[in-house]
């Protein structure tokens, strides 16, 4: 299926002819929302290719401002990020047309003279910086942002560990994130172990941005090596917040009273059966501690969702809770998919 064209005012361009992984209705809902699709150091005033939602898009800085656009020239379909930033224009590299950051035309080199119209620019998108990351809007005036209040808390550190590709959909990795059930059989390595299997009863519900769930158990957070850290007695509280469709925050509260770790899963889908895994994670404890460690702790636990993840079928995302049992260690993720379901998406959502 082919994507929709791109509307500008009252100016509609042609679309790109690759075919779109996502059906109109779930590509137009997601359009709507924000996503995240760099680490705000990866963006400079040189420009930077990256895809969202099968979209190729164009980052870079002009001064103190971040700017999204379409990766394709409105005049040749040429890639901008091919081209380079002069002041506040962004130039085409194939017949070096300038486009401002509103995304009009300020300049046709082999044209000095020519009547620049509405009709001369770019489709530009919003975009912001938050938790470390550049976030992009597609569509639609605002949407409902992340919130990690933590990241600008000063007795927190700030920890960006390296991104993570995963061949599934945003939404399989999501709820692979919130599921408590797994622990003992795909973390039994990094965290958990498999005589600990058991799920004690926990609340999940559906919330206005997405799904708030609270989870104690006495399944240690301390990777293996430190596990000696962990009371025999203490039990562990886990609070998820869902902020729909692709983020999720995690906040642990350690042993020592006050010691927290917050965790913000934060899922990019470039396409609907490929995802770029973003996490931002902050901690007010052992901030002596090599970052090395954390670094390594990380890519473990999602290198272990992301081997099962990757081979779940269906690729997508059954929303329609008569398609598969549940159980009611199930809690957290039968509420995400009725989240997913609350904003419009598909019965069988495809990212």
């Amino acid at each position: 299926m082919n994507s929709p064209a791109i509307a500008c005012q009252d100016i509609t361009w042609n679309p790109i002819t690759r075919t779109s992984t996502f059906t109109p209705q779930d590509r137009e809902i997601l359009t709507r929302h924000w996503h995240p699709v760099a680490f705000s150091a990866e963006v400079t005033d040189k420009p930077h290719a990256v895809i969202l939602l099968d979209e190729p898009v164009v980052l870079y800085r002009t001064g103190e401002r971040i700017n999204a656009a379409r990766d394709i020239c409105s005049h040749r379909g040429a890639p901008l990020s091919k081209g380079w930033v002069q002041g506040d224009n962004i130039i085409c590299p194939y017949h070096g047309l300038h486009f401002g950051t509103n995304g009009r035309c300020t300049r046709i080199p082999s044209e000095p003279n020519a009547n620049l119209t509405e009709r001369h620019r770019i489709q530009i998108y919003q975009a912001r910086e938050e938790y470390g990351l550049v976030w992009v809007l597609m569509a639609g005036d605002s949407a409902p942002f992340a919130e990690m209040p933590t990241w600008h808390d000063s007795s927190f550190q700030r920890i960006l560990p390296p991104a993570i590709d995963i061949a599934a959909s945003a939404g399989r990795q999501v709820e692979g994130f919130i599921d408590v059930a797994h622990f003992a059989w795909i973390h039994h390595e990094a965290f958990a172990e498999r005589d600990n299997p058991v799920v004690p009863t926990y609340k999940a519900e559906v919330t206005p941005y997405g799904v708030h769930a609270e989870y104690v158990s006495n399944v240690s957070n301390f990777p293996k090596a430190l596990q000696h850290r962990a009371p025999d007695d203490f039990l562990w509280t886990r609070t998820f917040d869902v902020f729909a469709p692709f983020t999720a925050r995690l906040s642990v509260d350690f042993p020592s009273p006050g010691e927290r770790l917050v965790i913000l899963n934060a899922a990019s889908p470039i396409s609907a059966r490929k995802t770029r895994m973003f996490c931002a994670i902050t901690r007010n404890f052992d901030q002596d501690l090599p970052l090395a460690d954390v670094y390594a702790f990380n890519q473990q636990v999602f290198e272990e969702d992301r081997d099962i993840v990757e081979l779940c079928r269906p690729e997508d995302l059954p929303l329609d809770l008569s398609l598969e049992i549940h159980i009611p260690a199930d809690r957290s993720s039968t509420a995400y998919r009725r989240a997913l379901s609350a904003l419009g998406l598909g019965r069988a959502f495809t990212s």
